[in-house]
């Protein structure tokens, strides 16, 4: 069967920082340590941010052959708003900006020529054949219906070659009725749903459930942890909301169906998205995403399910 290739959200988040690399680790010499440890990453400073295509390289260079990197698409591709000062000078001019000074529902053509920008930075690991899916994170305001529906196949347009992985934030795209259109939806246009493993929220709209499903030969599945208390916490950031170590009973759960969707995909991904850290019991810290993911793989490894 497909090997589970098992990493973070990120290489660089605080907890990581300071509690998986050795002390006095420079952040250059970063990313090639974690390669040391992971063979795949989901990059996440991109949504803040356009990637420049020379740092770019600079990840393609640290990185071995054979890694791959998911590349979490920039805030204006997912219909989020943005600060104008996260643009590139010379597209600030042209931007439409609210009243709170963010940029907000851009026309078309501005907002394809951001994903124009985004695409043409990627070149260094798209020729070294390292770059994997471009990750749409949709906020939970973008619910299902028709617009929601034709900006998705005009962004999967857009991607041309590049894959497409699409994870949704509010309950409407799997309700009983809408999770087979949804699921076939994302098939028909060539894109690929991302599996999430979130708080159980009773009444929350802004949690989509767990839908084990395949829309593509990739199998892509998010872990954010299932602390409840703070999903939803006011003025909460995300180290709150994604502050969770899972069990080895939680993670185990998970192996049949790693297993089984595993079976169906060409290739799969796992990757944890809890940005805290958590006490070692020895006196010191651990931090959760690498300690999470440590913990999947040797589960896996232990059922007989290939996991690097």
């Amino acid at each position: 069967m497909t090997e589970i290739r098992v990493g973070t959200c990120s290489w660089a988040d605080e907890a990581l920082s300071k509690h998986f690399y050795p002390p006095g680790t420079p952040p250059a010499e970063r990313l090639a340590f974690y390669a040391d440890h992971f063979d795949t990453v989901e990059v996440d400073s991109t949504y803040y941010r356009l990637p420049a295509e020379e740092m770019v390289q600079r990840w393609a260079e640290r990185t071995p052959e054979r890694f791959v990197m998911h590349i979490k698409a920039f805030g204006l591709m997912t219909r989020h708003p943005v600060k104008l000062e996260q643009l590139p000078t010379d597209l600030r001019d042209d931007a439409p900006v609210d009243e709170k000074g963010r940029v907000d529902r851009p026309p078309r053509e501005y907002r394809a020529e951001v994903f124009r920008r985004f695409l043409a930075a990627l070149e260094p690991l798209r020729a070294q054949e390292k770059l994997g899916g471009i990750l749409f994170q949709f906020p939970s305001y973008v619910v299902r219906k028709e617009a929601s529906l034709d900006y998705l196949r005009w962004a999967r347009e857009q991607l041309g070659d590049d894959e497409m992985l699409v994870e949704f934030r509010h309950s409407s795209w799997f309700t009983d009725d809408a999770r087979d259109e949804t699921l076939s939806f994302l098939e028909d246009i060539g894109a690929t749903h991302v599996v999430v493993d979130a708080p159980r929220i009773e009444g929350a709209k802004n949690v989509a459930p767990t839908v084990l499903g395949l829309t593509s030969p990739t199998l892509y599945v998010r872990f954010h942890g299932r602390n409840a208390g703070t999903w939803n916490k006011r003025g909460g950031s995300a180290a709150e909301r994604f502050d969770y170590l899972y069990s080895d009973d939680e993670l185990s759960e998970w192996v049949p169906p790693l297993r089984e969707l595993g079976g169906k995909a060409d290739q799969a991904f796992a990757f944890f998205n809890n940005n805290s850290s958590s006490p070692d019991g020895r006196g010191g810290r651990i931090a959760q995403a690498a300690a999470n993911a440590n913990a999947l793989r040797k589960l896996l490894e232990a059922e007989h399910v290939p996991a690097s």
